[in-house]
């Protein structure tokens, strides 16, 4: 903290620098003048006349205002300087406001999504051992594990509590209803008696679309946060 005495008006008042601001209580001081001098502020080619007082320089407040090109205001009985850059400088230090938090998926969601994916995993699973073994893809194989993932499905769709849990089930409920129609198309297929390519699934674009919904499902759990995803829709 510095501290500067000047001269106001037939009065001697301290000025007490705070974040740029000077605050200057009136206060009289029965001294005696020896001999004058000048104030030069640095970069400014203005000058003041001052005065010393028992070895101590005073600056009439109006000068140091004029050559600092700052101003005066009065409050009460206070006389208060602010120089050029104060606010700003004040404005400054200021702490950057935080950044507002981003809507979660909550807890509870987020438990029964995994239970759901893991139960369209194992469906998928079992699925692909039937076309890559060349077995019969029959309802009695898949309807089990379909039955199994639409409960756990069920379960995710009632732990939604918060608008981000709803977008986020959507989500879930549509990679359920994609993994249905590649199941049903399979059941079909052999119940047809078409014949089923062993490597017919590495070329599925439905297949890659279930796998890319999963991924962003799975991202989402780690994040937290809802996160639209194309392969889901």
């Amino acid at each position: 903290m510095k501290t500067l005495f000047v001269r106001t008006g037939s009065l001697l008042g301290v000025i007490v620098a705070v974040a740029g601001t000077f605050f200057v209580p009136d206060a009289g001081l029965a001294q005696s003048t020896q001999r004058s001098g000048t104030l030069v502020i640095t970069g400014q080619q203005e000058q003041a006349p001052t005065i010393r007082i028992n070895g101590k320089s005073y600056v009439d407040l109006e000068s140091l205002a004029r050559i600092a090109h700052g101003s005066l205001r009065f409050q009460g009985t206070q006389t208060i300087l602010t120089l050029p850059g104060a606010e700003r400088a004040g404005a400054a230090s200021a702490p950057p406001a935080p950044a507002p938090k981003s809507p979660r998926l909550s807890v509870g969601y987020l438990s029964a999504q995994i239970e759901a994916l893991t139960q369209l995993r194992e469906w998928r699973a079992g699925l692909v051992n039937a076309v890559q073994n060349s077995l019969p893809i029959s309802e009695s194989l898949m309807n089990p594990l379909r039955r199994t993932a639409d409960s756990k499905l069920e379960l995710a769709i009632a732990a939604a509590t918060t608008e981000e849990d709803q977008q986020a089930a959507v989500l879930l409920r549509n990679e359920f209803t994609a993994m249905q129609q590649m199941s049903d198309q399979y059941v079909a297929s052999h119940l047809a008696a078409t014949y089923i390519p062993p490597d017919s699934l590495e070329n599925s674009v439905q297949d890659q679309k279930i796998t890319g919904c999963e991924k962003a499902l799975v991202a989402m759990e780690s994040t937290k946060q809802f996160q639209d995803a194309a392969a889901c829709h």
